[in-house]
């Protein structure tokens, strides 16, 4: 499971031109990809980690400051670039599998008291952000667990 974390100011994500999702002042968005392997392991530790990274002022976490969270799945994040000019998509794992644990991950956070907004699993979506920092980290869970 990879989470690409960004300190933001705002950010929101529209489906067909509709607004489904927003956040505003100081938040985190947070692209979610998911690969074969992944289960609650990996959900509670990148839960746990988005949640208490100190990035926000004064070394804060968002559950510190009570930051407001927009989740958005990206499968493109277990692209493999390695050959050709056309990524694979091999490393992703399919919808059925992931949207459980992309779900799960929403509900991980929201358990822990985080306020979440979300896109729409598996939708073609435009995401705005302003960066704040600008500041953007990659949690992996290979690298935690």
């Amino acid at each position: 499971m990879k989470v690409v974390l960004q300190r933001v100011s705002s950010a929101s994500v529209e489906v067909d031109g509709a607004v489904v999702g927003s956040i505003e002042g100081a938040g985190l968005l947070a692209l979610v990809g998911i690969t074969h392997a992944d289960g609650q392991r990996e959900v509670a530790k990148l839960a746990e980690k988005t949640l208490n990274q100190r990035i926000f002022a004064g070394e804060k976490s968002a559950a510190d400051i009570g930051a407001p969270l927009l989740v958005v799945s990206q499968f493109t994040l277990y692209a493999d670039m390695k050959k050709g000019r056309r990524p694979s998509w091999s490393q992703a794992a399919p919808g059925a599998v992931s949207e459980p644990i992309y779900e799960a991950y929403v509900q991980a956070l929201r358990d822990a008291g985080a306020q979440v907004e979300t896109g729409v699993f598996g939708a073609d979506m435009q995401v705005s952000l302003v960066n704040d920092g600008p500041v953007t980290l990659l949690l992996d869970s290979e690298d935690l667990l």
